[in-house]
């Protein structure tokens, strides 16, 4: 998902479309849902997910090392408290752009969808309808979704019920922000597949031929 190549822009207002006829209008509704489709759920836009968790984490990783060393009394010793403070304030630094890449993927991927249904709403075709559901990438968002949001639950409670009270809450505290991290991350990717998933469905019901006419709902 290149911010150097926009995203197809949405159908013509009704006064301006042009289209001589109902085949042309099909093939550029299927080449934008095709397109839009793939700026959803495809490896450039998977890339920017994973891109983004993965700078989340290393950024609180740093974070994480003054955490941990105050909950093991760092604070007593002045040098590595120091260096704790820096490294914990580069990790916020690095923690900056993981946010933005975030926030610009959910953001991107709204215009996305409301343009994908904007599109869909225009007409029905059978085979670019059944395109839509792609069920491989849909699969493949909603397991690895899913695997963070079990990792982030699983944190949640392994973290503090393992930590011994003596050495501080400082790994509490770290851990806690790595669950976090993994699941706000895992339910936006779980709520996009799900969400495009039966958009799908309602284009082309389950063991059922799209109509070739207009759709009733989308």
């Amino acid at each position: 998902m290149s911010p150097r190549i926009p995203l197809p822009p949405p159908p013509p207002p009704v006064e301006l479309r042009s289209w001589p006829d109902r085949d042309a209008l099909l093939a550029d509704r299927a080449l934008a849902m095709g397109e839009l489709t793939r700026r959803l759920l495809g490896g450039g836009r998977f890339a920017l997910f994973a891109g983004a968790v993965l700078v989340l984490q290393l950024g609180w990783g740093m974070v994480g090392v003054l955490l941990v060393d105050l909950g093991h009394g760092a604070i007593l010793d002045p040098i590595t408290f120091f260096l704790g403070l820096v490294i914990a304030f580069l990790g916020l630094g690095v923690m900056v752009p993981g946010v933005w890449l975030a926030v610009r993927g959910v953001r991107r991927d709204r215009v996305a969808r409301a343009r994908l249904l904007g599109w869909a709403a225009l007409d029905r075709h059978g085979p670019t309808d059944a395109r839509l559901r792609a069920p491989v990438a849909s699969a493949c968002w909603m397991a690895v979704s899913a695997v963070l949001c079990g990792l982030g639950l699983w944190l949640g409670f392994a973290v503090p019920a393992g930590t011994d009270p003596a050495n501080g809450y400082g790994l509490v505290a770290y851990g806690m922000g790595v669950a976090l991290i993994l699941w706000i991350n895992g339910l936006t990717g779980l709520f996009k597949a799900v969400g495009h998933y039966r958009t799908a469905l309602r284009l082309v019901p389950a063991g059922r031929s799209a109509s070739s006419g207009p759709p009733r709902h989308v």
